[in-house]
């Protein structure tokens, strides 16, 4: 059976993730579609800065944060074949959500409203709003929704300092499993720094992983401290089911904090860009292999800030070590901007620290030589 990857929010069907064998889920509400979920993450202003304080129980945290979830319903146009004018009969979808601030934003994922043509929030009092959209990023599957609503309903959730997470900390996550609002699970931080892939293949990087139940509909819901914070927004799981196996994955909430922000503020985030293939090539065979240690470039995308600045992917016969290949023949990056990289994560983390438009000085062994290159990254594309 393969292992895939599932996001756990609300879309209309399941889509086919690259390279992975993966699927997105949505919970569908029409009685003859297939249920299906996703999960995205959500945001907050600021990080609620770090206080020492008695954990809560999880009933009390529920108690405290639940009225701050809230569960959204999406319509599109259904692909059934209709004697009517435009065609099949509407489709409807569901996933999870939290109020970001007393303004009305709500934070979810892209995926629980990608292609969505009306967008409902249920707030855990029965009351629903028409949301509009304000902003999406599917570089890491997160969006803005905008509600009309009076400050009562209105109960934002704190963002929490995600750099401050540490594996085996308690979590809980509330959302809408299949359709199931106010639904509670607790668990564990399992892992720090992992890596998911957005819908439009780019790399979600230091994702949170748990092992609290995430399920379809729990995508872009909250995973919370015991201090009612969101250290994350729910967006993947993997599984062999399809269901829950106790593997999910949360966007942290310091990446959340960056890019709920700039889509608050212009509904659209920027990613800076280079635009290079990457393989690793570990310190631990590097020597043995003759190759420098670092961020093996091997492919170069045409009309890219790298090829513009003249990068060289790997063209040589792949070396082997441990039944490993590795690529030769083209540039090494060992740092950026004098600050070490040891792997492609290392570089995308960098350059994803800077804005479209920053110049860099990339370090490259290139032909046993090494030289410095200045890079002007560019905007990421759709």
């Amino acid at each position: 059976m393969n292992r895939h990857l599932t996001r756990a929010a609300a879309a209309v069907a399941a889509l086919a993730l690259a390279a992975g064998g993966g699927a997105v889920v949505a919970t569908s509400l029409d009685d003859d579609s297939p249920v299906e979920t996703e999960t995205r993450a959500v945001a907050t202003p600021s990080p609620t800065p770090v206080v020492q304080s008695d954990p809560l129980s999880v009933a009390a945290l529920y108690e405290q944060a639940s009225d701050g979830v809230v569960e959204i319903t999406t319509t599109s146009s259904g692909g059934d074949a209709s004697p009517f004018p435009g065609g099949g009969r509407a489709q409807r979808a569901q996933g999870s959500g939290f109020v970001y601030d007393e303004e009305g934003h709500i934070v979810t994922n892209d995926h629980v409203v990608e292609g969505a043509e009306t967008v409902s929030v249920r707030f855990p009092n029965g009351e629903t709003r028409e949301a509009t959209v304000v902003g999406t990023d599917a570089s890491t599957d997160l969006a803005v929704l905008k509600v009309e609503a009076e400050g009562d309903l209105l109960v934002p959730l704190p963002l929490a300092d995600s750099s401050a997470v540490g594996v085996g900390d308690p979590v809980v996550a509330i959302g809408s499993p299949f359709g199931l609002e106010g639904t509670v699970t607790a668990g564990i931080v399992s892992a720090l720094g992992r890596q998911i892939e957005a819908l439009n293949g780019f790399t979600i990087n230091d994702t949170i992983q748990t092992d609290a139940a995430i399920n379809h509909g729990n995508s872009g819901g909250p995973l919370l401290d015991l201090e009612g914070r969101v250290v994350g927004v729910n967006a993947q799981i993997m599984s062999d089911s399809g269901g829950n196996d106790g593997v999910g994955f949360a966007i942290p909430a310091n990446t959340v904090q960056s890019i709920v922000a700039q889509l608050v503020e212009d509904g659209t985030a920027e990613h800076a860009y280079l635009g290079v293939g990457l393989a690793d090539v570990p310190a631990a065979v590097a020597e043995e292999l003759g190759l420098a240690a670092g961020a093996a470039i091997t492919e170069v995308r045409d009309g890219s800030p790298a090829a513009e600045a003249g990068l060289r992917p790997s063209t040589g016969t792949a070396a082997a070590a441990d039944g490993l290949e590795y690529p030769t023949g083209g540039d090494v990056v060992t740092a950026l901007d004098g600050e070490p990289v040891a792997s492609a994560e290392d570089l995308q983390r960098a350059v994803g620290a800077h804005r479209p438009g920053d110049t860099v000085t990339l370090s490259v062994v290139r032909d046993g030589e090494t030289r410095d290159v200045e890079v002007q990254l560019d905007e990421r594309p759709a």
